[in-house]
């Protein structure tokens, strides 16, 4: 009878450990199962849960605004900065290959994370665990795109676990084409760049659709670390970093060593960083207007301005050259229709970006003498008249010339030419201190007015944008003029969303009025208190000091713009030898002769035909009660009976509508020359359409 064989007792441990194992490696590999079974549960709700292919090309980070000078040169980038979205099938193909060689060589190939960049990175952070180091290579493209669109950049286990699920769900929605789209359009280059186009255009000054080699190579190299590699911040980093991504083409076989050779990015020509700290001044102004002239949007829009470089580079010079010591200045200029070419606030945008030409109000001196010699003038006073210069007393006010002496019998022209106070006080007094206030908000004064004796001396606070805006009515033949920065708006791709209108069918001043008091202001430039502002073309302006020398004033134009220069403190403290006629009259006549040097000589048009006869007060002809358009801003009635003055000068030209002084047989202040002539016998010029088209330049044949 035969026996079993025994059992070795010495396989028995053998075959508890194979039992033990295969245990463990069922319960694991269940593990597994249901961990995969749960990834792919978890995967496929997360992508049914992603945006669209267009939701996700839309930008997140709010409304960018490309601003541009009048000859398209983008001189401000605000917000974040999105270029043109660049289809896959429009991007250079070596941007594309840069990109995956330097931040994902394997990108084709995985699923949305790399298991051998995952290995290494856990390597690199065992070597160095405990020393604050994050992990390294451990995120692919499609891991950053999830990164840059759903999460931020807080660094946390948690937040990699939810990028790398995102990763695998993009991977599952999205073609590789589309990932890589998405991720060249959407990542930060640095500089307010996002994007390829953005950066293209900020360091190249092309589109991306242009990109070369080495441009490619550069930009590619930025992702690392943006503001170490910037060629704007370290143009020799970004030029070895371009290097190294050039190596690692080569290295993946996307070039060849010839290609790597004649790629050098030192070759490659950078874009000029726009000087943005003079045009700041004009573009905080301009662009506050957006709300007002577009509907709100996030979407990306290009802001076409009237800001001239080359007259900008010369304010700014100006300013800070001419300026006194310890002193501030601004400076605008407007050109004919209104067109802002230049304006400047201070002296330094960066230390302040208080505005001075646009929010400063400051007493203009007798600059303000403007509007008293417009009103006088629109009340039937012409240059040759004849006055007196002599002590004068209003309301115990005493006026008193700069020189202290008086000028006895003298021309109207002659003594706006030497800014003689005495005058100003009389002429002001004569037509009504009421209509001078009038006068000075008809023309674009916005601040309020004191009606007092003093006003016609400027004792009022006005902006100089202000002042300039009136000067350039006279200069326009009497059209309204209203400044304005922004000429049109534009989507990124072209689309008109704004045009300015063309407003200049406002006639404020009779055209003899402007004619003579632009006779009245060249006089100034040619012979009077104005001398320094001459350029060696025709000028006519005015100086403006206040007293103690706190303020300094010149506006004046010439060739088609009209320029307004202020110089004085912030804290209205005395400027030592501050005076208009002097260091802002000068800074005009530096900067002009600049500003017009492009432009053809105009010589001013004085020869004026004067009307027979006025049926009604120049006020209601033409533009009806500018009283009630316009109130004096002091608080005043307006039927306030202006101070009653020596009997030489208290009589009023027929006409003025709020003059009670008038004693019937008073003897006129103000006579004309014998042998002069006011009416010409010609008929009144027709303020219409025609006379509008030709004062314009509208119509060529008029």
């Amino acid at each position: 009878m035969s026996r079993k064989p025994s059992k070795n007792p010495q396989n028995r441990p053998q075959r508890k450990a194979l039992r033990l194992v295969l245990i463990v490696g069922g319960i694991l590999a269940t593990i597994i199962l249901v961990l995969a079974v749960l990834l792919g549960i978890a995967v496929y709700t997360t992508k049914s849960s992603l945006p669209d292919f267009d939701k996700l090309k839309a930008s997140p980070n709010g409304q960018t605004i490309r601003v541009h000078s009048n000859d398209g040169t983008v001189i401000v980038n605000m917000g974040p900065g999105y270029g043109r979205w660049i289809p896959y099938n429009d991007i250079p193909k070596s941007m594309t290959q840069a990109m995956i060689a330097t931040e994902d060589r394997r990108f084709r190939y995985h699923i949305g994370v790399d298991p051998v960049g995952m290995m290494r990175a856990v390597g690199v952070a065992i070597i160095h665990h405990g020393q604050g180091k994050r992990w390294q290579g451990a995120s692919t493209i499609t891991q950053q795109l999830a990164r840059n669109v759903f999460l931020t950049n807080n660094y946390s286990f948690a937040r990699k676990a939810r990028e790398a699920l995102l990763a695998l769900a993009i991977e599952q929605k999205f073609t590789k084409n589309q990932i890589l789209e998405l991720y060249l359009n959407r990542v930060y280059f640095g500089g307010g760049a996002y994007g390829i186009d953005a950066a293209s255009r900020k360091f190249y000054g092309h589109p991306a659709t242009q990109l070369s080699l080495p441009e490619a190579a550069i930009i590619a190299g930025l992702v690392k670390a943006p503001s170490n590699y910037s060629p704007t911040a370290d143009p020799e980093a970004a030029v070895s970093r371009g290097r190294v991504v050039l190596g690692l083409m080569a290295e993946q076989h996307l070039i060849n060593p010839t290609e790597q050779i004649n790629a050098d990015p030192q070759n490659v020509a950078l874009s000029a960083e726009p000087h943005q700290n003079g045009v700041r001044y004009f573009t905080d102004w301009a662009l506050a207007q957006l709300d007002s002239l577009i509907e709100p949007s996030t979407e990306p829009i290009d802001v076409w301005t009237t800001l001239d470089l080359g007259m900008q580079r010369a304010a700014d010079t100006t300013i800070q050259d001419s300026t006194p010591k310890g002193a501030q200045g601004a400076l605008v200029t407007l050109d004919s229709d209104g067109a802002v070419r230049a304006m400047v606030g201070g002296r330094d945008y960066v230390s302040s970006i208080y505005n001075r030409a646009t929010q400063a109000t400051r007493q203009p001196g007798s600059s303000f003498k403007l509007f008293v010699y417009l009103a006088a003038l629109e009340s039937g006073v012409r240059p040759d008249d004849r006055i007196v210069d002599e002590p004068v007393t209003i309301n115990g006010w005493s006026p008193r010339n700069a020189s202290r002496h008086f000028s006895g019998d003298i021309s109207i022209r002659t003594a706006f030419a030497f800014s003689l106070n005495t005058i100003a006080a009389k002429l002001g007094s004569q037509v009504g201190f009421n209509t001078v206030a009038t006068m000075a908000k008809r023309l674009g004064i916005t601040t309020p007015i004191d009606v007092v004796p003093s006003m016609v001396l400027g004792t009022s606070d006005v902006r100089l944008i202000d002042m300039t805006r009136a000067f350039a009515v006279v200069a326009r033949k009497g059209i309204a003029v209203t400044p304005y920065g922004i000429s049109r708006i534009t989507t990124s791709y072209g689309k008109l969303l704004y045009q300015h209108p063309d407003n200049s069918d406002q006639v404020l001043l009779a055209p003899w009025v402007a004619a003579e008091m632009t006779d009245l202001l060249q006089t100034a430039v040619a012979t009077g208190t104005a001398r320094a502002a001459q350029i060696g073309r025709p000028v006519a302006g005015k100086t403006g000091t206040t007293s103690s020398s706190h303020d300094g004033w010149f506006i004046g134009f010439s060739s088609g713009l009209t320029t307004g220069v202020w110089m004085g403190r912030d804290d209205s403290k005395p400027v030592p030898g501050l005076s208009g006629g002097h260091a802002p009259a000068m800074a005009f006549s530096k900067y002009m002769r600049v500003a017009v040097a492009d432009r053809p000589v105009v010589p001013f048009d004085t020869q004026v035909t004067l009307p027979d006869s006025q049926v009604e007060p120049d006020d209601e002809t033409y533009f009806g009660d500018a009283a009630a358009i316009h109130p004096a801003t002091s608080g005043l009635p307006a039927d306030t009976p202006a101070p009653t003055l020596p009997p030489a000068v208290t009589e009023k030209h027929a006409g003025d509508a709020d003059d009670n002084r008038s004693k019937g047989n008073e003897k006129p202040a103000i006579k004309p020359d014998s042998g002069k002539e006011k009416s010409t016998g010609h008929a009144d010029p027709a303020l219409d359409k025609n006379w509008l088209d030709n004062v314009l330049g509208h119509n060529p044949e008029g």
